[in-house]
């Protein structure tokens, strides 16, 4: 089944402490949950391994949200947009947003 959000798109966070962030996907998860840059952050606290020449302490991490949880965004409106699938007249099958019937792959 094809995914209505893949790596690389621009997202927009529609629900949650961090709703209203843009964001790009930097990594899908197989259990419906999606990485967005620089959204969702929380602190994480590292102990120091001199093997491998890591430094310890409290770092920022991106933490996965649900898929549910973020929606597509469409330059063309400013605004995050729902998602539909079009076969187009040489068979291949694209994503397209709901308001304006815009193709968003390219």
């Amino acid at each position: 089944m094809a995914s209505k959000i893949k790596k690389g798109d621009e997202v927009i966070v529609i629900s949650g402490k961090d709703k209203g962030k843009r964001g790009t996907v930097v990594k899908m998860m197989d259990d419906d949950r999606l990485v967005v840059e620089n959204v969702n952050m929380a602190k994480k606290h590292t102990k120091p391994n001199p093997n491998r020449g890591e430094p310890g302490g409290i770092l920022d991490k991106e933490m996965p949200l649900h898929i549910s949880n973020v929606a597509l965004y469409n330059p063309a409106t400013d605004k995050a947009d729902r998602v539909g699938f079009k076969i187009l007249e040489d068979g291949k099958k694209v994503r397209v947003f709901k308001s304006n019937q815009e193709v968003v792959d390219i």
